[in-house]
């Protein structure tokens, strides 16, 4: 047979030739196109159930989030293991599936169970889907940094530009802030003068909340000239929350700030990020879809970052700049967690 083949080449130099060439060309374009990642994907099909549920106790956001979530996700089809976290105000449910299961079929079977189980969680409390995102998604991360900007500067910066500009970035899944600030506004209430002027703490909630929306109207026209009517109402500034009216006593109205303290103070955080050992910074944490190029991903993600910093030039001044993290720094970081995670 072998002998067969090797006279029938001789005879046929110029087929042997091209189908070498085509073989060639073919390879090329192959190696060209294979994924590349640091570690192989060996992690289980899963779709992850997120649910927040503020102020409640790890008992609590158990009996009245995780539980419910659990015993619903039980039937989902081809789901072979279901697990439920409790935390602190917050409620993870695992739904791990067959292997060979497609990733986005099992979501949507999730969602239709999930939006039946919703109606058995307390009001105000709504589960969402993880990110399409594996347990080695984690592909690029960068740092925000400034000279003339604290750290809350930074990081609404990363969580209001970058973020939205790089979620555009083709396979890319999400892209997570983290360290830095979270500003946002506090108010401090003075628990003696509620009392001396009889106003309840529901009140001081329900005032903030009425306060803070804009109310629609129509149009009218005069003089061939439509014009539209609506009440703007959004809160905008520290000076707009302190205007609030929460009482009216005898005409005299009570604002907020005649009750409270009105400032702009960080989010409760439970970390921190640093680099290199000289301080605090905000960075950011790209992660690929399932099945995508991990290659192909982070090339996307440093073009549109440099897209992103010719348009701050442009238009913000060009305040701040993302320093990208070394790769090895990420791949040691992800096989550590590989490695403690399996």
């Amino acid at each position: 047979m072998i002998a067969a083949v090797i006279r029938w080449s001789a005879r046929n130099l110029l087929l042997v030739g091209f189908a070498g060439v085509f073989l060639t060309l073919a390879g090329l374009y192959a190696v060209s196109r294979v994924p590349l990642d640091a570690i192989p994907d060996l992690s289980d099909v899963q779709v992850i159930v997120y649910t927040e549920y503020p102020g409640q106790a790890p008992q609590v956001v158990e009996d009245q989030v995780t539980y419910p979530l659990t015993t619903a996700m039980l039937s989902v089809p081809k789901s072979r293991v279901v697990r439920g976290f409790s935390f602190f105000g917050v409620s993870f449910v695992y739904v791990i599936f067959e292997d060979g299961t497609d990733l986005y079929w099992a979501r949507s079977r999730v969602l239709e169970y999930l939006n039946s189980a919703a109606r058995r969680l307390p009001a105000g409390v709504a589960p969402s889907l993880g990110p399409d995102a594996t347990g080695v998604g984690w592909v690029y991360q960068y740092v925000v940094r400034g000279a003339q900007m604290s750290l809350a500067e930074l990081r609404t910066t990363q969580d209001w530009y970058i973020r939205y500009g790089l979620a555009k970035a083709e396979g890319v899944a999400e892209v997570a802030g983290v360290g830095g600030f979270v500003r946002q506004y506090s108010v401090v209430i003075d628990p003696h003068r509620l009392h001396s002027l009889g106003i309840p703490l529901s009140k001081i909630r329900d005032a903030l909340r009425s306060s803070n929306i804009d109310v629609g109207g129509r149009t009218i026209e005069l003089a061939e000239t439509e014009f539209v009517v609506r009440g703007r109402g959004y809160i905008k500034s520290l000076a707009d929350l302190e205007q609030i009216v929460v009482k009216s006593d005898r005409g005299v109205p009570v604002l907020l700030r005649d009750v409270a303290r009105v400032e702009l103070a960080p989010d409760e955080r439970r970390g921190i990020t640093e680099l290199n050992g000289e301080g605090e910074v905000v960075t950011g944490i790209v992660l690929q879809r399932f099945g995508e190029n991990a290659l192909s991903v982070i090339k996307n993600v440093k073009q549109r970052l440099a897209e992103i910093a010719i348009g701050a030039a442009l238009g913000l001044g060009a305040a701040w700049f993302v320093y990208p993290i070394r790769s090895t720094d990420v791949l040691r970081r992800r096989i550590a967690d590989a490695g403690r995670t399996r």
